[in-house]
């Protein structure tokens, strides 16, 4: 395993590899022999700005090793098209899988950076056909690309809305196919979106998930795990993380160590039932 230093700001300084996977982790690394769970996400499972993310508290609870497989920005593309990531969680007692927004994933529609799967790489002929006013060289992210075409036309957004959807559904199967079945389903849902967020027409995050969408998973996971969330800077837990100078805007979108203690307690008390 390797370890990258990519700036200040602890504890986003420390990130590790696992294997031939691209992806980065929530370091330091650690050695990976049963038993233990797998905490698989996003940004949130990371824990940036947060000392002791969920993984960790959950950990301690446990009395076993809970691998914090949480990677910034990664979305469900990443997730299921890493060798590694699926090797690991495999051998997983069970995994804990925080459920991804929509809209990062390549569809019919468009396609997004493979590891970092916020980022919009280009248009599918039928999504420029759809929005012929539209020049896709203009967008980096794929939420900023997505609210310009909402404001532009709402009835044609729908199409775009559903395909998203199919692709989660059918994709979020596969995850949990790929992941042996053993998948405790963490949903992590924002009570509030971004205030300043131009694209926030689009709901909250994750983004274009329904309550149908995840109800129709159930079949397929051991259980799912609902938590109701807020970003720290709405929930007065800023002061209690930790960032550089100029992080202060990106730890406000973030959830606070408060919240991980939360996911921790509701996380471990759903394992704790799987077992009685």
């Amino acid at each position: 395993m390797s370890y990258q230093l990519p700036g200040a700001g602890a504890p986003d300084a420390l990130t590790c590899h696992y294997g031939v996977s691209k992806l980065r982790f929530r370091g330091p690394g650690r050695d990976i022999t049963a038993p233990y769970l797998a905490c698989i996400g996003g940004s949130e499972t990371f824990g940036r700005f947060v000392a002791a993310p969920y993984p960790a508290l959950l950990e301690t609870r446990m009395g076993e090793a809970c691998i914090n497989l949480g990677s910034v920005n990664s979305g469900l593309d990443a997730l299921l098209h890493d060798p590694e990531l699926s090797r690991i969680a495999t051998g997983a007692d069970a995994c804990i899988v925080q459920l991804p927004s929509a809209h990062n994933l390549s569809n019919r529609l468009y396609r997004v950076h493979p590891r970092r799967n916020d980022r919009f790489l280009e248009a599918s002929r039928a999504l420029a056909d759809l929005y012929q006013e539209v020049d896709f060289t203009d967008f980096h992210f794929n939420k900023h690309m997505l609210g310009r075409l909402y404001s532009i036309s709402p009835d044609r957004f729908a199409s775009v809305r559903a395909e998203l959807q199919q692709a989660w559904s059918a994709r979020m199967r596969r995850l949990i196919a790929a992941f042996g079945g053993r998948v405790v389903l963490l949903w992590l849902r924002y009570l509030h979106m971004r205030p300043d967020d131009p694209a926030e027409a689009l709901g909250a995050e994750p983004l274009m998930v329904t309550p149908e969408m995840v109800a129709a998973l159930a079949p397929d996971a051991l259980c799912t795990v609902e938590i109701p969330v807020q970003m720290a800077g709405q929930s007065d837990e800023l002061d209690d993380m930790i960032f550089g100078m100029l992080q202060e805007p990106a730890a406000e979108h973030m959830i606070g160590p408060a919240t991980h203690r939360i996911i921790a307690d509701r996380v471990f008390r759903a394992l704790q039932d799987l077992d009685t």
